[in-house]
């Protein structure tokens, strides 16, 4: 796979891998562990919509220097002082970016170490697949600072349950890993960064495996389940089937039968200096 530019200005807050179609983009305030600023959400959203608007397939999304992200910028917040709709455009901008996080096509991987906190955790729940050292900490710390989950809360709820949301917002307690996952907030806890980044390459390879519009049509289906009436979702669904039958199924059908890997799979993700190729066994 090609290296290939990031065709925007330089950013201050992330680091960006491309390697279309795969895009890594590393949290990168380490002085704050990571914590988002408007700033960094702005620069987020730009990412996201490159990732949308030029068809990666796989984005991956971690922190540098031991922490993921560790919430809201305290200093951001406060540098707005009594300028109430400057706080209201502050918070929402940060709902506008985790909502398109959320509804993205590609395959979200979150690669979490350190604090994931407050909008990190939002973050990390609106990931497809969520991968943590053991040692790393969640939590909502945010009533015990005098604010409050605003934009998050939807997305945690979503993601472990009205339950478990409300004794994480209202009692600030923080969770390592292993209850985390026991939560459903995370899918694979490892022991360290090494396997960490092999845990996140092998989801990639898996996840390059799948057929690109398959993958996309999948994911909104999935998406349209919590809100859209069964009937006119399902009458959907099999427009969306029969699209694909006729598309991508296709090629899928046929290298089946040829026992080969289909056409949209002969993709190399090269990292830390290694070629990792579509081709190789994921075991």
């Amino acid at each position: 796979m090609s290296q290939q530019e990031f065709e925007t200005p330089e950013f201050e807050t992330l680091v960006i891998q491309d390697q279309h179609p795969v895009l890594r983009v590393m949290l990168n305030r380490p002085k704050l562990a990571n914590a988002m600023n408007l700033k960094m959400v702005h620069e987020l959203m730009a990412v996201m919509e490159k990732v949308e608007d030029e068809h990666y397939r796989v984005l991956i999304i971690s922190g540098s220097n031991g922490n993921f992200c560790a919430g809201g910028d305290i200093k951001d917040m406060q540098s707005a002082g009594a300028d109430k709709q400057a706080l209201v455009e502050l918070n929402r901008a940060f709902g506008h970016m985790i909502t398109k996080a959320d509804h993205l096509p590609a395959a979200v991987i979150c690669a979490l170490e350190g604090a994931v906190l407050g909008g990190g955790f939002g973050l990390a729940c609106v990931s497809d697949l969520a991968i943590a050292i053991e040692k790393t900490q969640f939590g909502l710390p945010e009533t015990s600072l005098g604010i409050i989950p605003a934009q998050i809360a939807p997305f945690v709820v979503k993601r472990i349950g009205l339950t478990q949301t409300r004794r994480l917002a209202l009692f600030g307690n923080r969770i390592k890993a292993q209850e985390a996952m026991n939560l459903g907030l995370i899918h694979q806890v490892v022991e360290n960064n090494e396997q960490l980044e092999e845990a996140v390459m092998k989801a990639t390879k898996l996840a390059l495996k799948c057929a690109p519009a398959a993958s996309r049509a999948t994911k909104a289906l999935i998406h349209c389940v919590e809100y859209e009436a069964l009937n006119p979702l399902l009458d959907q669904a099999a427009l969306d089937f029969a699209n694909a039958v006729m598309g991508e199924g296709r090629e899928g059908g046929a290298a089946f039968m040829q026992k080969r890997l289909p056409a949209w799979a002969d993709v190399a993700l090269a990292t830390d200096g290694k070629v990792l190729a579509q081709n190789e066994d994921v075991k």
